[in-house]
């Protein structure tokens, strides 16, 4: 399994973003992560400076969207509905596009994979997949707000 760091995680959002600048040869995880980082302009100038990137502290800066945490997200997700893990995550977030486009349609899964990993963090057991599709599904089939499980 690749458990990158920290730092990994953002010289390669950092090094796909100047690979866009460039118009470098990309692989195929870098052309899904270029395609995200597209939505995001707002995180363009971050992203062009891996150097302050590495030396940032996100965790002091509660106003301030972590935008490797946030692009990052964007790819799990992407990629657990290209293998459907946890099961029925591909069917959610399909069901959810019907409601919103394919970037909000992500953003509201990624409140439930959040909610997902605190709770798992808090009571110290695995994250607890079915809840999170259940998360997605329902976010599919009713008005579209969040609203956490417990």
């Amino acid at each position: 399994m690749f458990n990158p760091s920290q730092a990994d995680v953002r010289r390669f959002f950092c090094g796909v973003r100047a690979k866009m600048i460039s118009g470098g040869p990309m692989e195929a995880i870098e052309t899904l992560a270029s395609l995200w980082i597209a939505e995001h302009p707002e995180y363009f100038d971050e992203l062009s400076d891996v150097d302050a990137a590495l030396a940032r502290n996100y965790d002091a800066e509660t106003e301030r969207t972590n935008p490797f945490l946030h692009l990052s997200m964007h790819l799990s997700i992407s990629e657990q509905c290209s293998v459907d893990s946890p099961r029925g995550i591909r069917q959610a977030v399909e069901l959810l596009t019907r409601k919103r486009d394919l970037h909000d349609a992500h953003h509201a899964a990624m409140e439930c994979l959040g909610q997902m990993l605190w709770e798992s963090q808090r009571s110290g057991r695995a994250p607890d997949g079915e809840a999170y599709v259940a998360g997605v599904q329902r976010l599919a089939t009713t008005d579209g707000s969040f609203k956490s499980a417990s």
